[in-house]
């Protein structure tokens, strides 16, 4: 078992299943090995055979509190948000004290729209004292409060390589460095150990890296935080893996900020802010955070050109014989019940279109075979839909060759997939919504000059649609254009972004030093 869990930390996921699965044919009661099997098939893209392994480690011992968190995971990825939610608080019942299922609840939360503000903001409030009452918190900090002085920013993720934060976070870190050298540096602190490219070109960017950090108990990382004497500390993980909340229970930093990996509240009371803009976080929601909104100018998100990227293809509608395309590349777990509803409106009101779905969860013929029953009792024929799986960037992208239209969903609106879509010059009809998690499609959209493209209900996202739709000409010089109107736009100006940015983390720390006595 040992050695199935040294290749499943080391990514080499196929050599770990086979461990596991040799581990369970000379014992096959080992509950544990059940679950790391598990945990293994979802990384590797098979979670409903994660599913059974999860269940069959609950067979054995239904105690097992790390196979019932694992199996709320593997259903949450699989868009079975009410068994998941379950699972964590079946965990939570047990074990009141288990964070990773809490934070785990907190950020299944965001896939549905069920839960009041109100409610998520006092369940979020429970999880911040829980973490306060586990730290030791810090009261003094060893940097001089001077306003003027160049400041350190640590940088607290697991996600600074090969991932959408590491896709929007590259080019920021890469114009702080170069443009404000003399007014701060920058400490990474990554609690997953990478060194894939883009994990090089930050570190490159960096002060100083921190490759132990991952190791470090959050005792430890918090009182190196502070004796690195850090000014400025971003979480960039919230409630998402590999997140180390935690630490900042502890204040290991005087000022303290929540930013890019999430988008509701950490409710951790000791981080100071939440970074948003003027297009996602309405005033009216500010009073769900516990974090005071900071409102960067244009966007709170930046997105880094994409290595190797493939042209922008002529629009497939004009093509001969194609029929129109329209499609989602977000993660399934955010296609619901709901948003499958409305896109099917839209299939059935243009009888000459299909669907394209590509999500790492379609490899499996039961997820895809699920999906489809759903789209039939809305009235669309299963031959209308295409699915793709996982593949390379370079691939991802260049699938959008074949697609005219992207679909947003809700309330989980698209990031990564809707900076990438526009990128390739497809654009993406958004729904309009109440807080920062469902406006994300609108602060790009917004920001690229694409107003027309957000829906205000229902009824206007499928009459948008067809509209699009019934314009080819009009959507191919959109195409055409699209590419070059991000890379003018807020959105990829990493330049006007780190000034923006820069200037907030001075404007806070000005804030800080005044409160606590220094002019």
């Amino acid at each position: 078992m040992a050695a199935a869990a040294v290749l499943d930390d080391l990514g080499r996921l196929p050599e770990a299943i086979a461990r596991y699965r040799r581990a369970l044919a000379i014992a096959p009661d080992y509950a544990q090995v059940h679950s790391n099997l598990g945990t293994a098939l979802s990384r590797s893209g098979q979670f409903d055979s994660a599913v059974f392994s999860h269940r069959r480690a609950l067979e054995i011992d239904p105690l097992l509190p790390q196979a019932l968190n694992n199996l709320g995971n593997a259903l949450k990825d699989l868009g079975r948000m009410d068994e998941a939610e379950a699972c964590y608080r079946q965990v939570l019942a047990a074990e009141p004290d288990n964070l990773r299922a809490f934070s785990n609840l907190l950020f299944a939360h965001n896939y549905t729209a069920r839960h009041s503000p109100a409610s998520l903001l006092n369940e979020a409030r429970e999880y911040g004292a829980l973490v306060a009452s586990r730290a030791q918190r810090f009261t003094s900090w060893r940097g001089l409060k001077d306003p003027g002085r160049p400041l350190r920013v640590g940088l607290v993720s697991g996600d600074l390589r090969t991932h959408p934060v590491g896709y929007f976070a590259e080019s920021i870190i890469a114009s702080l460095a170069a443009r404000h050298v003399d007014r701060l540096e920058l400490i990474a602190y990554p609690t997953v150990p990478s060194n894939d490219a883009i994990a090089r070109r930050i570190r490159a960017h960096c002060a100083e890296w921190n490759d132990d950090a991952h190791a470090w108990s959050d005792a430890a990382l918090a009182r190196r935080v502070h004796a690195d004497a850090i000014d400025v500390l971003f979480d960039l993980s919230g409630h998402t893996a590999h997140n180390r909340l935690q630490v900042f229970a502890w204040k290991p930093a005087p000022v303290q900020i929540s930013w890019l990996g999430y988008f509701a509240t950490t409710g951790v009371a000791e981080i100071d802010y939440l970074i948003a803009d003027p297009h996602t976080l309405p005033e009216t929601q500010a009073g769900y955070f516990t974090e005071s909104i900071w409102r960067l100018p244009d966007t709170r998100l930046c997105f880094t050109r994409p290595d190797a990227s493939p042209p922008v293809a002529a629009l497939p509608a004009l093509l001969g014989g194609a029929p129109l395309t329209f499609a989602s590349f977000n993660n399934l777990s955010k296609v619901t019940d709901e948003v499958v509803a409305l896109w099917s409106r839209v299939l059935v009101a243009r009888p000459d279109s299909r669907l394209l779905l590509k999500a790492p969860q379609l490899a499996e013929s039961t997820t895809r075979q699920r999906l489809l029953a759903v789209f039939e009792r809305n009235g669309v024929d299963a031959a209308r839909i295409a699915f793709d799986g996982l593949s390379p960037r370079v691939d991802y992208l260049a699938r959008y060759g074949e697609v005219d239209i992207a679909l947003d969903t809700f309330p989980f609106t698209g990031g990564t997939t809707t900076a990438e879509a526009l990128w390739m010059g497809v654009p993406v009809l958004t729904l309009d919504g109440a807080n920062l998690l469902s406006r994300q499609g609108i602060g790009f959209l917004a920001n690229a000059g694409l107003e027309d493209w957000i829906a205000r209900d229902v009824d206007h996202f499928v009459e948008l649609a067809l509209a699009h739709a019934a314009d080819l000409p009009r959507l191919a010089k959109l195409r055409s254009e699209l590419r070059e109107r991000l890379l003018r736009s807020p959105v990829m100006d990493a330049e006007r972004f780190a000034d923006h940015l820069e200037t907030a983390l001075r404007a806070m720390w000005h804030v800080w030093c005044r409160k606590s006595g220094r002019p």
